[in-house]
């Protein structure tokens, strides 16, 4: 009787095939691509944002009926490097007694004009109105009764709030310099139903 020599198992090789260079070159690409998207991203949004244009929560109630707590506005940064401040524009500036906070007034008095309050009448001096007009201010909705006279200095604004009895404003901390303007209200995003471009601006009559 022939004897079967015992089975012996063959070794076979189970190393995982190398991905091939083709698919790693292809991760690479596409990770180089989302940096430079981010950095073209962010060269084109930093100097918008620090230049041009940026958001603003409004906080309070000194704007209303105008703008209430939590309204969201994009702040036009560029105009008034081109143009003046006028009268009715609605600002974002730098709190004059701590530059860190930021408020929102409309212009009321312009540079070299005097701007005198007798209780809820408004009434400017200027060159051109040597004996003063009182203004027409339909977007107050809330009076209150202030008695003041101010010189408005060269490169200043005189504001105030649209809710007078709520607002800290130009009647009890004094001027805004041109210098702490950051810009005008240029859009407002929310609430959706108020959106619009050049928000609460009122133009004077000459």
């Amino acid at each position: 009787m022939n004897e079967q020599a015992p089975y012996q198992a063959q070794e076979t090789n189970t190393t995982l095939p190398k991905p091939p260079r083709t698919s790693i070159k292809k991760h690479l690409h596409s990770f180089w691509e989302i940096i430079e998207f981010a950095v073209i991203a962010l060269l084109i949004v930093i100097p918008i944002r620090m230049f041009i244009a940026q958001p603003f929560v409004v906080s309070g109630t000194s704007m209303v009926p105008t703008f209430a707590s939590g309204d969201y506005l994009i702040i036009d940064q560029i105009s008034y490097r081109f143009e003046e401040p006028a009268r009715g524009d609605v600002v974002v500036f730098k709190y004059p007694k701590d530059t860190k906070k930021y408020f929102i007034k409309r212009i009321i008095g312009l540079p070299g004009e005097t701007v005198e309050i007798n209780g809820s009448a408004v009434k400017i001096y200027n060159d051109a109105h040597p004996n003063g007009f009182i203004l027409d201010e339909p977007y107050i909705a809330n009076q209150s009764a202030n008695f003041s006279k101010t010189v408005v200095s060269d490169d200043s604004y005189f504001v105030m709030g649209d809710n007078r009895p709520a607002s800290s404003d130009s009647r009890f901390w004094g001027l805004v310099p041109k210098k702490l303007v950051v810009g005008r209200a240029f859009v407002q995003l929310l609430p959706f139903d108020h959106l619009e471009t050049f928000p609460g601006e009122h133009t004077f009559a000459k």
